[in-house]
């Protein structure tokens, strides 16, 4: 036995030295390409209307945040956006109301309908953000309300018994109102960009954009660019998030038109014979959705025409995933919350 001991020390060395070779990756199998011409009509891109019947009678959620300091139009260009009075300024809130000593969150509830397909609209406010003269830490309520979502959606995934249909109170998109001064974002601005930025889909707008001249919203577009580039801060589409060639080409020419320099107004004037929605002013009428004059047009395609979709998926792939693991992983691997039998939750721990 002593004499084998040596051996067994040696070859446990040896070991160490040689790693163990590593399994080869399995490779899948290309698939076999099959003439469906010769073997008749499958059937495979019915696929398309079964997802737009099954959307159209279970309809889909959206929850808009809008984030600014008061009067920039926060609430006019989020009616205007979805063309209906969707904001809180349509429901309880006035005028006349003082702003508040803190950061509010209000959620104002919609269904709008279109074309047979109902969206589930949440517009999230945030009045009083940025009011104050001191602003520091401002943005941790709004941080706090969208992990809160987070939180929600979490503890219903991991119940037993969980719903068929997980109401969803996340936050898909924050649009961020820039002021349009002219001259460089706040370090508020950027302060709430870099801490928000990494839980949520950020579009950031320059609001009011018919008190600039073209030349001084082109500076300022660039300028605002830079900054953020400085300061590592990135906004939705994010670079990382392209899945292809196609994606990186269509949103590099989106990422180099933002920040959207926009106008908001839910009042129509007759222009030429037409209806448009516009702002009157002793020069002559704004067109809202006239290129030539802001660039929301560009904005509403990109946040509902186009991007819409990729925004759930990315809140729902990239956000609310990195939260979920960062829970599950605080908690061992375990559920984070425990549910009685009454459907309740307990606190967190």
């Amino acid at each position: 036995m002593s004499k084998g001991l040596p051996e067994t020390r040696t070859d446990a060395a040896m070991s160490e030295l040689v790693p163990e070779p590593r399994p080869k990756p399995v490779v899948p199998m290309k698939p076999v390409s099959i003439n469906a011409n010769l073997l008749g009509y499958i059937g495979i891109d019915t696929i398309i209307e079964q997802m737009r019947k099954k959307t159209m009678k279970t309809g889909f959620d959206f929850n808009i945040m809008v984030v600014g300091q008061s009067g920039l139009g926060k609430s006019t260009l989020v009616n205007t956006l979805f063309k209906s009075q969707v904001s809180r300024k349509s429901s309880s809130w006035n005028r006349e109301e003082k702003i508040p000593k803190t950061v509010e969150i209000k959620a104002v509830g919609h269904v709008i309908e279109e074309g047979g397909v109902k969206m589930k609209l949440t517009v999230i406010d945030t009045p009083g953000f940025g009011d104050q003269i001191n602003n520091e830490n401002c943005w941790e309520p709004i941080e706090k309300y969208i992990n809160e979502q987070y939180e929600k959606f979490l503890k219903e995934e991991v119940n037993i018994a969980r719903k068929k249909r997980i109401p969803d109170t996340r936050v898909h998109c924050c649009l961020y109102f820039i002021s349009p001064t002219g001259h460089s974002l706040r370090p508020l601005d950027l302060e709430f960009m870099k801490h928000l930025s990494k839980v949520v889909n950020i579009i950031p707008v320059i609001a009011k954009a018919d008190t600039m001249t073209l030349e001084e919203k082109s500076e300022f577009k660039q300028r605002v660019r830079k900054e953020l580039e400085v300061h590592g801060i990135e906004f939705y589409p994010q670079k990382e998030f392209d899945e292809d060639l196609e994606d990186k080409t269509e949103n590099d020419k989106i990422r180099e038109s933002m920040p959207f320099a926009v106008v908001g107004s839910d009042k129509e004037y007759q222009v030429n014979g037409k209806r448009v929605l516009g702002r009157k002013t002793p020069w002559g009428i704004i067109e809202v959705e006239n290129l030539h004059h802001c660039e929301f047009a560009l904005l509403r395609d990109f946040v509902i025409r186009t991007h819409l979709q990729d925004l759930k998926e990315v809140t729902h792939n990239i956000h609310y995933e990195t939260y979920r693991a960062k829970r599950l992983n605080d908690n061992g691997g375990l559920p984070p919350v425990s549910v009685d039998t009454e459907g309740s939750h307990d606190s967190n721990p």
